[in-house]
């Protein structure tokens, strides 16, 4: 069954990720380095501030300010009031962040992150998946400052949640469709494993649900080209790589989301109608609605969970 949408325009290209506030305002940045915050109840969206970058994931941080993960710009707080904007990291080890890309934010302030790429800049996304890099990383930032690679050698390192007592973190590897898990003993990482594999398409940002549940985005559903190019000599995918843009995979009309429990069972498996909006590549359930983001889109997008319990 096909979902309906109701679509809100955003003054900018590609509102990519969706942050939700207890008031029910909804955050959004867009490719021209600005940060949206849209009111429902009063229909309209304004301008809170410009990070000077590519402004991708959205997380609370436990001050109140909001975390923006900007590909260009690495990791920033923004207060949310004034539209300040702090610098809180740029580089790991002396190497300038190519891809930042999503995060998540523990209760003490611990952020888990992602780096997606190490060779390519977001606007070469297509670049990554083609040559399938695997140089995308997990990484920590303790609330002191100090910064840790937890999991290197990713495919495309994308979406990052939470488990909601905090015994895991979970990312997306968007070039293998499956979702890695993290295990916290004490806050300190274990040894990495595979959460979900196999989805029915490739994930984009995952985020944990006021429901309690794993939301995930599908950017796409699988491509059998891509597929073959990964698996492909070295040379061959470098070849695919420089030819134009219009010719390579690219994401296919859809706007699909899944929602999964603790035990990575699948307990929502929603597709909306593309129609008008498609490429879901960010998601928050709140009150028993899902507001999605998207890569391609001047827009973000709302629409109800089947079954959802709505406080109002």
């Amino acid at each position: 069954m096909t979902l309906p949408l109701t679509v809100v325009p955003v003054p900018g290209p590609g509102a990519e990720d969706v942050l939700v506030g207890d008031d029910g305002r909804v955050w959004t940045g867009t490719a021209d380095g600005v940060v949206h915050v849209h009111d429902p109840a009063a229909g309209s969206v304004a301008p809170v501030a410009v990070t000077g970058g590519r402004p991708l994931g959205l997380e609370w941080l436990p001050d109140g300010r909001v975390l923006v993960c900007d590909a260009h710009r690495g990791l920033l707080a923004l207060d949310p009031a004034s539209g300040d904007l702090e610098t809180l990291l740029t580089e790991v080890d002396g190497e300038h962040l190519l891809f930042t890309n999503n995060a998540a934010v523990q209760r003490d302030g611990t952020i888990w992150f992602t780096d997606s790429s190490r060779r390519w800049q977001v606007e070469d996304w297509k670049n990554d998946l083609v040559e399938h890099t695997c140089t995308g990383r997990l990484l920590r930032r303790t609330p002191d400052g100090a910064v840790t690679t937890v999991v290197d050698g990713l495919a495309f390192a994308n979406g990052v949640a939470l488990l909601p007592d905090e015994r895991a973190v979970l990312v997306a590897e968007t070039g293998t469709c499956r979702i890695r898990r993290v295990p916290l003993h004490g806050g300190e990482p274990g040894e990495v494993t595979t959460w979900v594999e196999d989805l029915p398409g490739h994930p984009d940002n995952i985020a944990l649900g006021s429901d309690g549940l794993v939301w995930v985005t599908v950017a796409s559903p699988t491509d059998p080209v891509l597929g073959v190019l990964q698996r492909s000599p070295r040379a061959v995918r470098g070849l695919v790589r420089r030819l134009p843009d219009r010719v390579k995979p690219a994401p296919r009309r859809t706007a699909r989301v899944l929602a999964l429990d603790d035990t990575a069972r699948v307990v929502h498996d929603l597709s909306f109608d593309a129609t008008r909006w498609h490429v879901a590549t960010g998601v928050r359930e709140h009150d028993g609605r899902v507001w999605l983001g998207s890569l391609v889109e001047p827009a973000i997008a709302v629409g109800e969970v089947p079954g959802g319990q709505r406080r109002s």
